[in-house]
């Protein structure tokens, strides 16, 4: 019998953090939105947040890091569950950007243990 290798690493470290930012985009409807909301969980390819829009999957959205002011253009990845606080959207940014967030993120090769 072969095995079978799940490859189970992430592209990058992710942090449960709520840093408070504003996704613009269209909703499913095809209608401009501009709604803030706070991250659940970041990393240095994206992150995951509520909204109360409902947007599809591959849309482009532009996030702004309220804090710092700065943009970042995304896309749409997944799309959870929703509930009152809205329905969570995982976002990508279109290319890297670690420094977005506003944080600072262990290096590649560190380990809790």
């Amino acid at each position: 019998m072969s095995k079978v290798h799940i490859r189970t690493e992430r592209r990058s470290l992710r942090l449960w953090i709520n840093i408070p930012v504003r996704a613009s985009s269209k909703n499913a409807d095809g209608k401009e939105f501009s709604e803030d909301t706070e991250t659940i969980v970041i990393n240095a390819h994206g992150g995951l947040f509520f909204l109360h829009q409902s947007v599809k999957i591959r849309a482009d959205i532009v996030l702004t890091n309220l804090a710092t002011k700065k943009e970042q253009a995304c896309r749409v990845v997944t799309l959870g569950d929703s509930s009152d606080k809205g329905m969570r959207v995982g976002i990508e940014f279109l290319s890297p950007s670690p420094g977005f967030w506003g944080v600072e993120f262990p290096p590649d090769d560190w380990h809790a243990d």
